[in-house]
């Protein structure tokens, strides 16, 4: 999740909070891509999650990636929370989970040099300390209470939030991880259309890349439990966002949105304080409970919307939230796949032709399915495994078209990136389907072989 925005002066009126996503606006040789991905941390003796602070801890990875590898340290309470290197940042979900938030870079190949040098840096601290990292959607085994609690005042807040507005809140903090990239938009009809597509779009990349049937120990019924998880954690921030599918919707009808999402937290000098269920409406007014005649910053609604969840979601930039976190070929096809469809005109176009006449339910219908079944899954007689082939046909093509080299030249496109989706949509096994076919064949119901297996 986020580390506190900032910058940005005080905020007097409903226009510059539309204007603050408008200026995400860019030419399209100034379109970036931002990749991130969470990955599970756990003592290599014992399979347990590993803790904040100890021999074998989240904070000896930090320290070792701050002494050894040149990462500048971000601190909270006094507290190592995170790092920063070259415009990315290491961050750390509420279970300890380690996030790398990338640079905005010009292409995959790029992208996928900077998952691949952070991997082997993690790897090698890992190694030092005696623990390891994995890359699954959610924790196979761990109950909550074996989860460690990291040092950030808006964890906690978060926590103690949760179990009023969902069953599941909880479980996504703690016990999930994603992968996800961010994009930039041209202009606001530009924004429009890249929002629809990828909210309807969204379960193709769920069911591509689920990666997460296991929960406490056990099958759970769904090849992305994480994606299940999601729809159970709180309404008012999460979901598919029909109205983003209405007639005159903008940045406007965003910001409309985004203040009746109701708050966590104002973040003041170093300290969160306790703003839940409160209303930024409100706060704009100077009628925030918790700051009595007090109007927002600029760097407030910054905060303020990285605390909204749905499929999809816009900043100053726009994220694709519904995939898995994974194996590092999938890391790398994520942007890839997403790259393809929004960044060259004919493929927005062609996947915006696939998706327009879909109304609400079918949306949704495909979100609920793509959770359980994957590539099996099937809505109004088509099948996601039909689906999500014309998905990446459109996505190759969309590649091809950008025609960025790699390689010093050797490398034509960024393809070959989408390789492993493919392999998925021929043989129609998506990875949460190999580790079902293990779990009930050659590992005998030992869950614990996934951890040898599947880490980093």
């Amino acid at each position: 999740m986020s580390i506190p925005q900032s910058g940005g002066g005080p905020v007097e009126n409903f226009a510059q909070l539309a204007e603050y996503l408008e200026r995400g606006c860019k030419p399209k040789d100034q379109w970036r891509i931002g990749t991130e991905h969470e990955k599970f941390g756990y003592c290599r003796e014992t399979h347990r999650p590993i803790p904040y602070e100890g021999e074998r801890s989240v904070l000896a990875v930090l320290e070792g990636l701050r002494d050894l590898h040149g990462w500048a340290p971000l601190e909270e309470g006094g507290k190592l929370i995170g790092l920063e290197k070259d415009g990315a940042n290491v961050s750390l979900e509420p279970g300890g989970q380690l996030e790398l938030s990338g640079a905005p870079l010009e292409n995959i190949h790029e992208t996928c040099d900077e998952v691949n040098a952070h991997l082997a840096d993690v790897k090698d601290i890992a190694d030092r300390v005696g623990v390891d990292f994995i890359g699954l959607g959610a924790a196979p085994e761990w109950r909550h209470e074996d989860m460690p609690r990291m040092p950030k005042g808006r964890y906690k807040l978060m926590t103690d939030y949760m179990d009023r507005v969902g069953t599941l809140g909880k479980a996504m903090m703690y016990r999930t991880c994603t992968v996800q990239v961010n994009l930039d938009f041209g202009s606001e009809a530009d924004m429009i259309k890249k929002l629809r597509v990828g909210l309807a779009l969204q379960p193709v990349a769920t069911a591509l890349f689920a990666n997460s049937p296991f929960f406490e120990g056990k099958p759970t019924g769904y090849k992305s439990w994480r994606s299940r998880v999601w729809r159970d954690l709180d309404a008012d921030r999460t979901g598919m966002l029909p109205f983003v599918f209405e007639d005159g919707f903008g940045f406007e009808a965003w910001v409309d949105y985004a203040l009746d999402v109701p708050m966590y937290f104002v973040h003041r000098d170093g300290v969160y304080i306790d703003a839940l269920g409160q209303s930024f409406r409100d706060f704009l007014a100077g009628r925030l409970p918790a700051l009595p005649g007090e109007t927002p910053t600029l760097s407030d609604w910054a905060d303020h919307l990285t605390t909204i969840f749905p499929e999809a979601r816009i900043k100053s930039f726009m994220e694709m939230r519904g995939a898995d976190g994974g194996p590092w070929r999938r890391l790398c096809a994520l942007p890839a796949l997403w790259v393809g469809l929004l960044y060259e005109q004919s493929a927005l176009d062609a996947a915006w032709d696939l998706v327009k006449d879909w109304d609400a339910p079918t949306r949704e219908a495909w979100r609920v399915a793509a959770a359980e079944e994957a590539l099996q899954a099937e809505v109004n007689g088509l099948r996601m495994s039909d689906l999500a082939r014309q998905v990446l046909d459109i996505s190759e093509a969309g590649l091809k078209a950008r025609g960025r080299e790699g390689g010093g030249g050797m490398i034509p496109d960024e393809t070959h990136f989408l390789n492993t989706l493919r392999e998925s949509v021929e043989s129609g096994q998506v990875p949460a389907d190999e580790l079902l076919e293990k779990y009930y064949g050659e590992w005998n119901g030992d869950l614990s072989r996934i951890y040898a297996e599947y880490s980093y």
